[in-house]
């Protein structure tokens, strides 16, 4: 561990006031736990999610667990299944001013047994995970390089244990639950990395990073109404496995890392320690996930399948 590693806690971020942060899927999981972290460091998070009650319902758990931080939180409406969803949040955004950055980590982590299909057109899982995501970077990405901001994609350690070459990505093919969860995050991993590529490229002044939360679960995670409640029997199964896995407050620590420390560089990947669980270091993403080939590829997908095409000589400007 280098001494810069040693140095982060993840309890006491810098002072984030001034900022703003866009966190996708807030309303639960790693995504309210981030948007907690970054209100109690002074930042201004705008909380997104597709369910107006749950998204309430989150904020007023930040304001309540939070009573005294200086950050503040405001909700969005945003399913990233959804491309109309997504150009009307990105116009919100843009009126709303200035964003330092973007944690792109809305996602279905248990998705449908059989194959379903959004109404652009798109297998659900990836358009939810992957494509949506591709779409609001891209439609906010001159507003980012007025603030010479950052993108964070959530990975998953799922993409190495299953190595799947995405050349199916919608999965026309051979659907199931567990290829279009792995698939949906090696598309997002190699698109963040070809992103970092193509903004260096462009000149653009934005940077993107790649983080992933290990094993967290929500058996092993503080209960809150409306945020995180599950049953005891998800607790009971979630704690025989204490040793390899760790909160959803835990996990969304690589996350923020990667979205708040200066000294993270555009193309990193970041994640636990302990690769399931611990606090936030350096990672690497399974070698064939790197390949310019298979980014190549898979960016000229997400243009064609969200009709979005980067504005990177705007963005330079």
């Amino acid at each position: 561990m280098s001494a810069r590693e040693a140095d982060w806690n993840p309890h006491r971020l810098p002072d984030l006031t001034g900022r703003t942060y866009l966190v996708t899927g807030s309303n639960a999981g790693l995504g309210y736990f981030a948007s907690e972290q970054l209100v109690n460091a002074g930042a201004r998070v705008i909380m997104t999610g597709r369910n107006p009650n749950r998204l309430a319902a989150a904020r007023a758990a930040v304001s309540a667990r939070l009573p005294h931080a200086t950050g503040t939180a405001e909700t969005l409406l945003l399913d990233t299944s959804n491309l109309g969803s997504v150009r009307a949040a990105a116009a919100t955004v843009r009126q709303r001013g200035r964003l330092d950055g973007l944690l792109l980590n809305a996602g279905i982590v248990h998705p449908p047994a059989q194959r379903e299909t959004t109404r652009d057109g798109n297998e659900l899982v990836l358009a939810t995970n992957a494509l949506g995501h591709f779409a609001l970077a891209g439609a906010l990405l001159t507003t980012l390089a007025a603030r010479r901001g950052r993108m964070v994609w959530l990975g998953s350690m799922s993409t190495s244990i299953s190595k799947y070459d995405p050349t199916d990505p919608q999965l026309v093919e051979r659907y199931s639950p567990w290829r279009a969860y792995v698939q949906s995050k090696a598309v997002t991993t190699v698109v963040g990395l070809e992103a970092d590529r193509r903004l260096r490229d462009a000149r653009v002044p934005v940077t993107s990073v790649i983080a992933h939360p290990g094993y967290s679960t929500s058996g092993r995670t503080v209960g809150i109404r409306g945020v995180n409640e599950p049953s005891r029997w998800g607790r009971f199964l979630d704690n025989l496995q204490a040793p390899i896995t760790q909160s959803k407050e835990h996990g969304a620590w690589p996350l923020v890392r990667a979205l708040v420390d200066p000294d993270v560089e555009g193309g990193q990947m970041w994640g636990p320690g302990r690769v399931v669980a611990g606090p936030p270091r350096a990672a690497q993403p399974t070698a064939f996930l790197r390949e310019p080939a298979i980014g190549e590829r898979l960016w000229l997908m997400c243009e064609a399948a969200t009709r979005m095409r980067w504005p990177f000589e705007a963005a330079r400007r």
